[in-house]
């Protein structure tokens, strides 16, 4: 099974921006006890973090030619790319989303998300546990284990 990890925009300032929401841990932290959990389940993992819109849409389009499934932070752009919203529904392989932060306990304008409704799930408000637990979650759907939504 091969998953790719897509971060969006400002994921790459992990540890150092606001880490009272999104703790102290860098996103290379993160991904790198993402992939020993993976390597455990036998889940071969890729990983881009891109600050650019294009950039995610173009590994989504792709994604399909080789990939089974994207685990996919957006970042900001969850909030207002319709481009991005495009690119998901569009794929064939099963995408799912996750937030470290709780997005409809923030901003006004956090809880809106354009994506949700394109992708498989959505989790959130687990800090960086969130994508392991993502991890699990796309892992029973490409073995088409049941599982509750969140």
């Amino acid at each position: 099974m091969k998953i790719l990890i897509l971060n969006g925009p400002n994921l790459n300032m992990t540890g150092k921006r606001s880490p009272e929401i999104y703790g102290t841990k860098s996103l290379d932290e993160i991904m790198g006890e993402l992939e020993h959990k993976a390597h455990g389940m036998g889940i071969e993992l890729s990983r881009l973090q891109s600050n650019h819109e294009g950039d995610l849409i173009d590994a989504i389009q792709s994604a399909g030619n080789g990939f089974d499934g994207i685990i996919l932070n957006a970042g900001a752009l969850t909030h207002y790319s319709y481009a991005l919203r495009d690119a998901i529904e569009c794929c064939p392989i099963p995408i799912g989303e996750v937030h470290m932060s709780d997005i409809l306990k923030r901003e006004p304008f956090r809880a809106v998300d354009v994506i949700e409704d394109v992708c498989v799930f959505r989790l959130m408000g687990m800090g960086a546990s969130v994508y392991e637990t993502g991890l699990i979650m796309l892992a029973d759907i490409l073995s088409g284990k049941s599982h509750a939504e969140t």
